[in-house]
């Protein structure tokens, strides 16, 4: 496991930095929570742990997938 420390607005780069795969910003830091960007294409998953279980404990159950709605940022000036 790759372990970094990166300030509110630094950003890490995944894959090839010539063509990334994704980048990975730090949006905000609130006391003890970080607001995290994720910018990848879409065709790639990107889900919380938990998401990510859930989906796998469907799959293996043989029940439907979680499905959720993705909704844009709310764009409030900040």
């Amino acid at each position: 496991m790759l372990v970094i420390t990166r300030r509110e607005g630094e950003e890490v780069v995944i894959g090839d930095p010539k063509a990334p795969l994704g980048v990975v910003r730090i949006a905000t830091i609130k006391g003890d929570r970080v607001r995290i960007a994720f910018e990848f294409p879409r065709e790639i998953d990107v889900h919380r742990r938990e998401v990510a279980q859930q989906i796998i404990e469907g799959e293996e159950s043989a029940q439907s997938p979680v499905v959720g709605k993705i909704r844009p940022a709310a764009n409030n000036g900040s």
